[in-house]
């Protein structure tokens, strides 16, 4: 849900969505984690990749949303914030009793 997050701001790079989610709070992604994802993602045909010729260094392959990732990211945002909602209704009350030993 976060690399499509950060991938629905436009087309970007590994490296750079890494950053995006070490910056916000979500700790340093390694490569071997988040390349496989992206894979998975293009394979699933949420996101397109296009290999860009870099300005004096390396190319990098660049990552961009599809109609059907657009989609994705909506329903993953919905469902996410339905769960959140619900979870902070559910730790904002007092602890359920039920299921415990009286003594």
């Amino acid at each position: 849900m976060c690399v499509l997050h950060v991938i629905a701001d436009g087309p970007t790079y590994g490296y750079a969505i890494a950053s995006a989610l070490a910056e916000a709070g979500l700790g340093a992604i390694k490569g071997g984690t988040l390349y496989p994802l992206l894979a998975r993602l293009e394979e699933a045909g949420l996101v397109t990749v296009e290999w860009r010729a870099g300005d004096g260094g390396p190319g990098r392959k660049f990552y961009d949303l599809t109609d059907a990732g657009r989609a994705e990211h909506q329903r993953q945002t919905a469902d996410w914030r339905a769960f959140t909602e619900v979870t902070t209704t559910f730790i904002s009350t007092a602890a359920p009793t039920s299921g415990r030993d009286p003594s």
